[in-house]
């Protein structure tokens, strides 16, 4: 029986946002998403309070969410309110009137709603290293993030809501704010990680400039001087942004690139990068167990998507074990390669034809973090050897990558499409075969009384890859 559904309602300074997951504890997949930009915080700035129909307008989403939460079965419903119910003169009666509708509202401190969007850092990009940077509608909260652990959390009253797009008063009191934490400098030699809605639309507006191929937020990097260029070309009317930035959320960039250059200047880091994880992200991974947090995230999302079929004998491992003889790869590529041979299980369940169109297509695209840009093409590039094609279906991708990386997905590749021609599919045949390199050679282990395994076919996938590798092929009975 599948698990029911964990739900998170997330009551922000901009918008009420609603997101239902299922699928593995360690990368729970959203099912569900939608959000109403209800502007909670719109009237801070001027009033300190809640204005009337911004109120309502979130009473009424969470209306509708606690039914559908109640119609999906969830298991448990998670209910989080920010700086505008936090900072609000009338938050708590928003709070009271959330209650009524039988949700469980819990306000976040500045310091709790900090730690939990850099936990969020942490569970989408394990090895993240400098100061996460949440943006929202009402404030702008920093924490740093090394070594798995979310310390030293600050916030300032700096949200888009709250600040033009010249914004030289805010300017000071961020300059102000950092200095007096001690925080300026802290991200040289480090990232500085983009959280928040306000700047994930900045950085796919980066994307359209720049012409980027791949259409992933996660992880897109930056470089530090891209902000004050950003801060530029920012214009709500651009034609060239209207088609795929919400209007609210052009009509916040100017003042959301005003706070990165800002930022930027006070940090300095070594770059910039964005995590589409955040809060919500950072709720469902502080519960976990220490076992579940110190999982791979990337291969454990590929192990839950190729296992969904319980019917189905997994071979995904047994694949990777198998290639393993023949490759001398650090962890972190060992961790690409195996997500590879998870999907490359995945693909063979499908139509023949459509193989490499499915398994390219889950490498590029799927809902994947704990792996950037490169990573996916490396999978792609992989999988679309594997099941016989060379090119990838955007030949920008390969700039996103190492000539080097694209020729160790290459051989990845090839040495998923020996394994498959020579085992069929079948575990066993894995098990009792072995890939390894030595004298030059590479050698491929076949019991002796089994020896017809081997024929033309596997031959000449063997001969392939072991020209790729610049080695000799060789079968050797054991």
């Amino acid at each position: 029986m599948a698990a029911k559904p964990t739900a998170i309602i997330d009551i922000g300074s901009n918008s009420v946002r609603l997101v239902v997951y299922s699928g593995a504890q360690r990368v729970p997949f959203p099912i569900f998403n939608e959000k109403v930009l209800a502007g909670l915080g719109s009237g801070l700035a001027k009033t300190g309070a809640i204005t009337p129909a911004a109120r309502d307008k979130a009473l009424q989403a969470l209306k509708r969410f606690k039914l559908l939460v109640d119609h999906m079965g969830a298991a448990t419903t998670h209910v989080v309110a920010t700086a505008a119910a936090r900072d609000a003169s009338n938050g708590r009666e928003l709070v009271a009137d959330i209650r009524r509708l039988g949700l469980r509202c819990r306000v976040l401190s500045a310091e709790q709603e900090a730690t939990l969007a850099g936990l969020g850092v942490i569970s989408g990009i394990p090895d993240a290293d400098g100061i996460a940077g949440d943006l929202g509608g009402g404030s702008l909260e920093l924490v740093d993030v090394a070594n798995g652990v979310a310390s030293a959390p600050m916030s300032m009253p700096l949200g888009v809501l709250r600040v033009d797009a010249k914004g030289k008063r805010a300017r000071e009191v961020l300059r102000q704010a950092v200095r007096g934490a001690g925080l300026t400098g802290s991200a040289k030699g480090r990232t500085l990680y983009l959280v928040g809605g306000s700047w994930r639309s900045l950085a796919r507006i980066d994307m359209i400039a720049t012409d980027y191929p791949l259409p992933i937020i996660h992880q897109y990097p930056m470089a530090p001087e891209r902000a004050a260029e950003l801060r530029r070309i920012v214009e709500p009317k651009d034609q060239r942004w209207t088609a795929d930035i919400a209007p609210a959320r052009l009509a916040s960039s100017p003042a959301a690139a005003m706070l990165l250059a800002a930022l930027v200047e006070e940090l300095r880091p070594a770059q910039i990068m964005v995590s589409a994880f955040g809060i919500r992200e950072g709720l469902l991974y502080s519960d976990l167990r220490a076992r579940l947090r110190s999982l791979d995230p990337l291969t454990a999302a590929a192990r839950e998507l190729s296992t969904a079929d319980r019917r189905v004998e997994t071979l995904g491992d047994s694949l990777d074990s198998w290639i393993d003889g023949g490759f001398d790869d650090p962890p972190a590529l060992r961790q690409i390669r195996l997500a590879a041979c998870l999907l490359a299980h995945l693909a063979w369940q499908a139509n023949p034809e459509f193989r490499a169109d499915r398994a390219v297509e889950q490498a590029l695209h799927a809902n994947w973090v704990g792996i950037d840009a490169r990573g996916r093409v490396m999978m792609a590039q992989a999988l679309s050897t594997a099941f016989g094609r060379d090119k990838l279906p955007d030949p920008r991708l390969a700039g996103l990558c190492r000539p080097r990386d694209l020729l160790r997905a290459k051989q990845w590749g090839l040495a998923i499409r020996t394994a498959q021609r020579l085992s069929g599919g079948i575990k066993s045949v894995l098990h009792e075969t072995r890939l390894l390199v030595r004298d030059g050679s590479l050698q491929l282990e076949v019991p002796h009384e089994e020896g017809d395994l081997v024929n033309d076919g596997v031959l000449r996938r063997l001969s392939r890859l072991a020209a790729s590798m610049e080695l000799k092929p060789q079968v050797r009975p054991n």
